[in-house]
């Protein structure tokens, strides 16, 4: 083979260099997933919104606040270039949701509210997409996107 033939490969640690790098960019279908979870888990949680503020109005006004701080993190990851602020909002309002399904069925929440049972579908399809949410998030965190300056933190914000 002729030395101009010969294709060049770069000494390069930018996963845009390596053929099948993981990088968060190459997988939109994970901040898809994570929006349709949000989406999701607004949409379970407002159809309960109603029963809520019978039962405990300060139960159904955190559901109501939940739903539309997921839509926005929805929204967020679909429409803003540098998305992190979504990323780790949605994972905190979902671990908080899956730490409030936890303790209204065993040590109950403030002012005596207290679950017996799941809810179903409802309480099993809203552990689901939180789970899947913050599973989403892990993932991504996991990711080696392209080193844009040399901080770190900054870097993920811009990601």
């Amino acid at each position: 083979m002729n030395s101009t033939h010969a294709q060049h490969v770069p000494n390069s640690t930018h996963a845009q260099d390596v053929p099948n790098s993981t990088h968060a960019k190459d997988v939109p279908s994970l901040t898809g997933a994570a929006a349709g979870c949000a989406v999701g888990n607004a949409v379970l949680h407002t159809l309960m919104i109603p029963d809520h503020l019978e039962e405990k109005f300060y139960i159904g006004v955190l559901f109501a606040v939940g739903s539309a701080i997921m839509l926005a993190v929805a929204a967020g990851l679909v429409f803003r270039k540098h998305q992190a602020v979504a990323w780790l909002i949605g994972a905190l309002v979902s671990l908080g949701m899956i730490v409030g399904f936890a303790l209204s069925r065993t040590v109950g929440l403030p002012y005596g509210y207290r679950e017996d049972g799941w809810e179903a579908p409802y309480g099993p399809l809203s552990l689901l997409v939180e789970g899947l949410f913050v599973l989403a998030f892990l993932v991504r965190l996991g990711t080696r996107p392209t080193p844009r300056t040399l901080n770190p933190l900054r870097d993920f914000a811009m990601r």
